[in-house]
């Protein structure tokens, strides 16, 4: 399968000579060329590879980096920072903040290929397959169109909602405490009041339920699972 390789990068003769030089060596490629639109892409795209340029438009790069990679979503997408910032505390500050790899502007394409072949090949070899779909009795998710069905219905789902039913269904009858949803769908990003969780609980619940049978268990004073047994009152 073709590669998709993120161009972040508001210079745009950069951006140029990065997507045809991408593209002429077999990669797909999507550019982004502000800082505020870059994780919206990247949660709808899920591209292989993230070139990001250090100095973008209302986003730094580095901010971005750190956000990436506090998004349980998102957080393995190998990232290469691209930036004129060439001091040795630069580039630990940028490897710090979660990049992969580090190029200095002007960069030399070959070297920078050469780069993403390697990173492209340590994420194959080190992550597991992607599962695409996933079930729990009559409850089918498809992590790839973000779609959910009980049978042959459509459930609609919030993305938070989604993350949520993605994280039980992917791991049945395993019960997980509020901090740990907490952890594994909002990240350590961003602060989010404990009782939150049981508001989307309380959606998911209610988008399911529209077509059939309560999967969504609470252990009181534990957390939440997916179960087939009944599932207690909140």
């Amino acid at each position: 399968m073709m590669a998709t390789i993120m161009i972040v990068e508001d210079e745009q003769a950069i951006a140029l000579l990065l997507k045809y030089n991408l593209e002429k060596n077999g990669y797909e490629t999507i550019t982004v060329s502000h800082g505020n639109r870059v994780v919206a892409a990247v949660e709808k795209y899920l591209p292989s590879l993230i070139l990001l340029d250090w100095m973008l438009p209302e986003m730094s790069g580095l901010e971005l980096c750190k956000i990436i990679r506090n998004n349980p979503e998102l957080k393995n997408i190998p990232i290469i920072m691209l930036t004129a910032k060439s001091q040795e505390e630069d580039k630990v500050i940028g490897l710090s903040a979660g990049a992969d790899d580090y190029v200095t502007k002007p960069f030399s394409v070959p070297e920078l290929l050469a780069r993403i072949k390697t990173n492209l090949r340590r994420v194959s070899t080190t992550s597991q397959p992607v599962k695409k779909e996933y079930t729990f009795k009559d409850i089918r998710l498809d992590a790839v169109e973000k779609k959910v069905f009980r049978g042959e219905n459509y459930v609609r789902l919030g993305p938070t909602e989604f993350r949520i039913l993605k994280l039980l269904i992917a791991n049945p009858r395993q019960v997980f405490s509020r901090e740990d949803l907490l952890k594994e769908v909002w990240g350590n990003s961003v602060y989010v009041e404990m009782r939150t969780v049981d508001v989307h609980i309380r959606r998911l619940r209610k988008a399911l339920n529209e077509f059939g049978a309560d999967y969504i268990r609470t252990i009181r004073a534990t957390g939440y699972s997916i179960d087939d047994h009944e599932a207690e009152a909140e």
